[in-house]
């Protein structure tokens, strides 16, 4: 049977330099031969190609841009995707390099990229040395990169009055060093709320000094007026450790948490749980003061039901539909029969649209993006954000690109961009 249509892009080694479009469907069982074969038909003879589907799986095409490509041969691998609109209406777009050619443990290098047509088409701006996991963000018309230097680093902030084509430096706490030590994210949003930035962050000194066990959650902020380079200007919140008695032992570590405003006005740091026994997601809650100072969590209540929850997710709430919105990595039920003790961190394959009106209860509304393989597809750590109707989306995207297969789900050869049109009218359906 004859399902969806297939664009696959022919890939060259420099295509970091530009961008090109595709549509991201179910490639069935077609080798990468025949992708390539397939593609120079649509390119030369204006085909629409078919593909072949065996296991019939609707599959929702996205239209998508690539804005960067990196090979897996390089053993350097696509991370931490986040973008910002800036004043004029442009995009901005960054990813790092992780992997065991890439520098990340010593001094990280971050890609930016820029968009003037909507994010038909990008182009590589600038290079940061010393960047890793970092949020973009805008405040007050200046454009801002917050993260570590490098893998469990330093947090640094840096500012772009270009709209990221050149960037501060920081050398000390006047000029955007904040905290010295150990520290994790991912990049998170950074929300504005009583006159105040909020951001999540962990710190990454244990003292168990093992992959999840080793962070503590907690939170930065700062006055939207203040200074953002210097480190006076923010505070942080104590830190959470992890605890080996939550989830009745199974808990085995919390990251990558977002600020959001409760319905009740409040502050939280909704943070990825990872729990290797099961299936069933969740995410956890932690309650930050008003004054930004003190992180408080009650595992009675604190741990929510959340599909995609022991994966990276960012939420935000939008003020026109009165509800938060996220997308996550869900795992439908087809993959957890295929797979049903694979660890639930692993399974990055499908994208899910989720809302919810009070942060505790959460659906799924639509599959944006979905792969039928799990082992080496994946559309992952996706930053979002809401402009008029839609949603626009990064995705650290692992896929095959017509020369080789990824190295694997998670290390991804890809930043995609994509456009979810009209995504407020998609709540009415539930999956």
């Amino acid at each position: 049977m004859l399902e969806n249509l297939i664009l696959f892009p022919l890939l060259s080694d420099n295509l970091h330099e530009s961008s090109e479009s595709f549509d991201i469907f179910d490639a069935g069982p077609m080798n990468r031969i025949m992708k390539r074969l397939l593609w120079l038909l649509v390119v030369n003879f204006g085909w629409i190609v078919p593909s072949i589907s065996q296991n019939r799986m609707v599959l929702t095409g996205i239209r998508g841009t690539i804005i960067a490509h990196q090979p897996a041969s390089t053993h350097q691998y696509i991370g931490s995707p986040s973008i910002a609109i800036l004043p004029n209406g442009d995009y901005v777009a960054s990813h790092d390099l992780f992997g065991p050619t890439s520098s990340e443990f010593v001094q990280a290098m971050t890609h930016v990229y820029r968009s003037s047509d909507n994010g038909k088409t990008w182009r590589r701006v600038s290079e940061i040395r010393g960047a890793f996991w970092s949020s973009l963000f805008v405040n007050r018309g200046a454009l801002y990169l917050l993260g570590p230097d490098r893998h469990h680093g330093t947090v640094l902030i840096r500012r772009s009055d270009d709209g990221g084509d050149t960037w501060t430096h920081p050398t000390g706490t006047e000029d955007g060093l904040l905290l010295k030590g150990m520290f994790h994210c991912a990049p998170m949003p950074v929300i504005e709320h009583n006159g105040r930035l909020w951001r999540g962050m962990e710190t990454a000194h244990g003292p168990i000094l093992e992959w999840g066990k080793r962070y503590g959650a907690m939170m930065m902020s700062a006055p939207v007026d203040a200074n953002l380079l210097k480190a006076s200007s923010w505070t942080t919140s104590n830190s959470l450790p992890y605890d080996s008695t939550y989830l009745n032992g199974n808990f085995t570590g919390w990251l990558e948490g977002n600020a959001v405003v409760t319905p009740d006005g409040g502050i939280v740091d909704i943070l990825r749980v990872d729990d290797r026994t099961t299936h069933e997601e969740k995410a956890a809650m932690v309650r930050i003061s008003a004054d930004g100072k003190v992180a408080s969590f009650d595992p009675a209540t604190g741990f929510v039901p959340f599909p995609g929850g022991s994966k990276k997710f960012a939420i935000r709430f939008d003020d026109k539909s009165g509800r938060y919105w996220t997308l996550s990595n869900s795992i439908p039920d087809v993959f957890r029969k295929q797979y049903p003790k694979r660890n639930a961190a692993s399974f990055r394959n499908t994208l899910a649209l989720m809302s919810s009106d009070d942060l505790l209860n959460w659906q799924i509304h639509e599959l944006v993006l979905q792969h039928p393989d799990v082992i080496n597809h994946g559309f992952q750590y996706v930053d979002w954000l809401i402009e008029g109707e839609d949603m626009i989306v990064v995705s650290r995207t692992a896929y095959d690109d017509g020369k080789e297969a990824a190295n694997n789900n998670h290390d991804a050869n890809f930043l995609t961009f994509h456009r979810i049109e009209g995504f407020r009218e998609k709540v009415q359906q539930t999956l």
